[in-house]
C-alpha cells in the first residue's frame, strides 16, 4: 500500500489496515465516505476498538510526516480511552523521532495535556507552554499554550 518499508512496518504493527479504493471498491467508498466525512484521497482514518474516529490524515505526506501523524493519532486514541500514560509516551514519540515536522507542535502540547491528566500536577502545564515557546514558537500550538503560562 506505501512505498517506504518503515511505513509499512509501523502500520502492520500498530494498526489493522483496510483499504477502500474509491474506483475498484466505489459502493464500499461511497458508504464509508458518507459515514466518516471522507470524501477525498488520500484520507487515513484511526479508529479506535469501537469505530469511533480518533485522528485523520488527509493528502499525501513523506514518510515522517506520515509516521508522525500516524504515532501523534495513537496518542489520541490513548488519550481519549483514558490511558494518559500511554498517551503521554505516544505524543512525546513523535516529539522525540520527528520533531521536525508539522505534528511534533502539537504532539509536545498534547504530551502535556497527558501528563496533567494523568499527574493532576499544574506545573507539567507550565513547563509544557516553557518547552513549546522556546521550540515551536510561531505555531499555533504556542498559542494555545499560552494560557499555561507560569
Amino acid at each position: 500500500m506505501w512505498p517506504n518499508e518503515r511505513v509499512v512496518r509501523f502500520v502492520n504493527e500498530n494498526f489493522i489496515p483496510a483499504r477502500v479504493h474509491v474506483r475498484d471498491d466505489a459502493a464500499a467508498f461511497k458508504e464509508l465516505g458518507d459515514r466518516y466525512g471522507a470524501h477525498w484521497t488520500p484520507t487515513i482514518l484511526e479508529l479506535d476498538p469501537d469505530g469511533q474516529e480518533r485522528h485523520r490524515v488527509e493528502g499525501y505526506l513523506d514518510a515522517d510526516e506520515l509516521l508522525a501523524q500516524l504515532t501523534l493519532g495513537l496518542g489520541h486514541t490513548a488519550f481519549q480511552g483514558g490511558d494518559a500514560r500511554e498517551a503521554e509516551r505516544r505524543f512525546r514519540e513523535v516529539v522525540d523521532k520527528y520533531p521536525g515536522t508539522d505534528a511534533a507542535p502539537a504532539a509536545l502540547y498534547w504530551a502535556g495535556a497527558a501528563r496533567y491528566r494523568a499527574t493532576n500536577d499544574a506545573s507539567a502545564l507550565g513547563q509544557t507552554y516553557e518547552a513549546i515557546s522556546k521550540r515551536y514558537p510561531d505555531t499555533t500550538w504556542a498559542k494555545k499554550a499560552s494560557v499555561w503560562k507560569k
